[in-house]
């Protein structure tokens, strides 16, 4: 992506904030502010760093895990999409759980990643998330959420503890 930087004397921004904010904000413009001749920091759109969800969607998320008290880390990836990653213990061995929230999330579905998975687990997908949606754990926009995804992804680990201990992913009642 090529990117026309226009450069922006701090005596400009100082002169009209608000314009020069709505350039960036309504305009896509990019500004690389000068002090005494020096670059010293750039005005660009957030959606230059931000993944594409709504703001409202991100606070909702996050008052959720919050109502519920759960850890997390809050990231985002080479990709620009949000990460929240929860810690979360397999056979006595913590394991990173991380709920990647796409571009156009919630009406896209999360992907789920457990990251210290041995290379053959099954029941991923080729990226390597797991295969948690399916005919019983439909995603919605409207009903699911970031808990929803870990609430799954929990109940994956639990087949795959089973799986480690009997070699079979389907053997008894997972509870």
């Amino acid at each position: 992506m090529k990117i026309d930087f226009k450069t922006l004397t701090m005596m400009d921004l100082r002169s009209g904030p608000g314009e020069i904010l709505d350039r960036v904000a309504k305009d896509g413009d990019v500004f690389v502010v000068e002090r005494n001749g020096q670059p010293k920091a750039c005005l660009v759109p957030v959606s230059f760093l931000l993944p594409d969800i709504s703001p409202n969607r991100i606070a909702f998320e996050l008052r959720k895990m919050a109502d519920s008290k759960q850890d997390y880390r809050l990231t985002i990836n080479e990709k620009k999409e949000l990460e929240i990653t929860f810690l979360e213990v397999v056979s006595g061995e913590e394991m990173p759980v991380s709920v990647v929230l796409p571009h156009g999330y919630p009406e896209s579905a999360p992907r789920v990643y457990a990251l210290t998975l041995p290379k053959h687990t099954p029941m991923r997908w080729p990226d390597g998330s797991l295969s948690i949606y399916g005919a019983a754990a439909v995603w919605s926009p409207k009903s699911h959420n970031v808990l929803s995804a870990l609430s799954l992804a929990r109940a994956w680990l639990k087949r795959f503890e089973k799986w480690q201990k009997t070699g079979d992913w389907n053997q008894g009642e997972i509870g």
